[in-house]
């Protein structure tokens, strides 16, 4: 990323969703659903988001990016909340909100814990923009099924819905706005960033996920550029 974006660039929003840290990919046990939920896991470590990542470098060079304001979401596990609760609140003074994925068609497993059916996005902001225009889009909870067939068509095993990545943009940007995923994956926050009229900055390490990312961005019905300086992607990653 630090050679994809030059030190004066002004980055009003981030948006993006970091490998998590998963701290057990073990099953343990040889039934149907254990074996089924084997494999979910499985592509999880092949596709190297079950570590999570350097978290003081990127979030670094993201706060130099914000240049003297935070407006970032970043989606997460319960395991990493305390990280980013350390850096941004501790560190930084920001305030934060919890904005929560509740899948309503989650795997069923709660042998001794509670059914892992909630992903996180944690906003933090210290002079960023937070508008939303009504009820919904105020609202902190997604509740929908997982993204099944976002997951296949772009074979990518996370892939968020892009009516919430529209939701976040729209909430705590404007229009002409550029927006940075640095963790771009499938390209859902590039789409949703033209859908709106923003401009965006992605960047991708995977190779399999940055031609699928290219392939989307190309194939989107909204894909032109809003200015001269606009829609940038590359296979890189900070």
């Amino acid at each position: 990323m630090d050679s994809l974006i030059a030190d004066d660039t002004y980055i009003p929003l981030v948006v993006m969703d970091p490998p998590y840290l998963i701290l057990n990919t073990k099953s343990g046990s040889k039934s149907n659903l254990s074996k089924s939920l084997q494999k979910s896991q499985d592509k999880l470590v092949k596709a190297s988001i079950t570590e999570g990542f350097d978290y003081e470098a990127v979030l670094d060079r993201l706060v130099k990016l914000q240049k003297g304001k935070i407006n970032m979401y970043i989606w997460c596990n319960k395991a990493q909340i305390p990280t980013y609760f350390n850096y941004f609140i501790d560190g930084l003074g920001c305030s934060f909100d919890i904005l929560k994925w509740v899948k309503t068609n989650p795997i069923p497993t709660f042998y001794n814990k509670y059914t892992t059916d909630t992903e996180y996005c944690l906003y933090f902001r210290k002079g960023g923009l937070c508008m939303p225009k009504n009820m919904e889009d105020a609202s902190t909870l997604f509740l929908d099924a997982t993204n099944a067939k976002d997951n296949k068509k772009y074979a990518h095993p996370t892939v968020k819905h892009l009516e919430h990545i529209e939701r976040l943009i729209r909430n705590s940007s404007r229009e002409n706005d550029l927006i940075l995923d640095p963790f771009s994956g499938s390209g859902t926050t590039a789409v949703a960033a033209l859908n709106l009229g923003r401009n965006f900055i992605g960047a991708e390490l995977d190779k399999t996920f940055f031609d699928t990312s290219v392939s989307r961005i190309k194939n989107n019905p909204v894909n032109k550029p809003i200015n001269n300086n606009s829609n940038l992607f590359a296979q890189d990653v900070a």
